[in-house]
């Protein structure tokens, strides 16, 4: 997660702090996707969890299928916003989450045989009133790991995601239309390629049942050196072999490299070695980097030690850990300085909070074509207030 795309917009131009997307690489990104699209026969669902700015869904549904969601709040934001499939997935849910999502999905995938058999009569007969077809899908488990952080690793030991094979009920299909399983993170198709080969050995007897098979999320399709002829090579083949359907639902991929977070210096103050706290927290802005964990690139950054002058970089919360790292400028920073945050679009905006009461950062869209900032969402007082009471 270092993107290091430099900004094209002028950071002058926006209040901090401000999540920028730039549309022009979000078309960039869609381009590749719709190639494999054509090239394969695939269908391609954007995954809300990572990037749910919706005023770009009318551009991305030109390209894409849908939309993969993990509630009922992503399902009706899709139903409502994006206007194509919506297929739905959770590790659990209530009599009221599967109301709610009769009236929004396409597609609802279950986690357990358990929940597939308390649900599937109450879908089968509001799906009916409703004259729509609602298509069942399970997930699976392939005992297959390839992740490095075991925190986004849902093939980790102990994992709660997934239908293992030795709990699978081959004999408890019906209405089962979808096969679906997630294992990996930021990764190539070569990681791709063996978890396919685990779940063929695994459920040979199950995939020619299926109508359509997700291959999840975790495909760094867009970044640059993916082996996109690999990807081609396995969608294609999986096809032909299973006589099936393929889905992607990647979530960085659409929106890899195309954002930035841009903050202000408001302060330098002197410890072990110089600390900068801007009006950006890292704890709710960017909560990935202490989630994951991980130091996000500062554009006209380098390592410590690399360039003149190095110092650590932190927000203005209560937290203690509310840092991103520690960066080398060639000359020190000053109060009033402009920071950019780089690959912010992904898994930043949705993740936000109000921790300590601290302003989110505004939403913009940059137009290349025109070389215009957006401002499309504001945040104040309100926001924070009436999530509490």
């Amino acid at each position: 997660m270092d993107g290091r795309t430099e900004f094209r917009f002028n950071p002058a131009e926006v209040e901090t702090p401000s999540y920028v997307i730039d549309e022009g690489l979000l078309k960039k990104n869609l381009e590749v996707l719709a190639s494999i699209k054509e090239q394969t026969g695939c269908r391609i669902l954007l995954a809300l969890k990572c990037f749910a700015m919706f005023s770009t869904f009318p551009m991305f549904a030109e390209k894409l299928d849908g939309v993969c969601a993990s509630s009922p709040h992503e399902a009706r934001l899709g139903r409502e916003e994006f206007g194509r499939e919506v297929h739905t997935f959770a590790a659990g849910y209530s009599e009221k989450d599967i109301r709610d999502l009769c009236e929004t999905s396409d597609h609802i995938v279950f986690n357990s045989f358990a929940q597939l058999d308390k649900f599937r009569p109450l879908v089968k007969s509001l799906a009916a009133g409703q004259k729509r077809e609602i298509e069942l899908a399970v997930r699976i488990n392939p005992e297959h790991s390839e992740g490095a952080t075991p925190i986004y690793d849902p093939c980790s030991p102990g994992s709660r995601l997934g239908i293992r094979r030795a709990h699978f009920e081959p004999d408890n299909l019906e209405g089962v239309t979808g096969l679906h399983w997630h294992n990996l993170c930021e990764q190539d198709a070569d990681c791709l390629k063996r978890t396919i080969g685990t779940v063929e050995a695994n459920f040979a007897d199950i995939l020619p049942r299926m109508c359509y098979v997700n291959f999840g999320g975790g495909h760094h399709i867009t970044r640059p050196g993916y082996d996109l002829n690999l990807l081609v090579k396995l969608v294609t083949t999986f096809k032909k072999k299973w006589n099936v359907e393929v889905y992607l639902e990647p979530g960085e991929a659409v929106a890899l490299n195309s954002g930035y977070l841009v903050s202000t210096v408001l302060d330098v103050i002197q410890a072990d070695m110089p600390i900068v706290i801007m009006d950006s927290a890292v704890s709710c802005h960017m909560p990935d980097v202490i989630e994951m964990p991980y130091r996000p690139h500062i554009a006209g950054s380098g390592e410590t030690g690399e360039k003149a002058w190095t110092c650590r970089i932190g927000g203005p919360s209560c937290l203690a850990g509310d840092i991103a790292g520690e960066y080398s400028f060639d000359a020190p920073l000053q109060t009033g300085d402009t920071l950019v945050f780089t690959d912010m679009a992904i898994y930043s905006m949705v993740k936000t909070n109000t921790f300590n009461g601290i302003q989110l950062p505004s939403i913009t869209l940059y137009k290349p074509e025109s070389d215009e900032i957006h401002t499309i969402r504001r945040f104040g007082y309100e926001d924070f207030k009436n999530r509490l009471s």
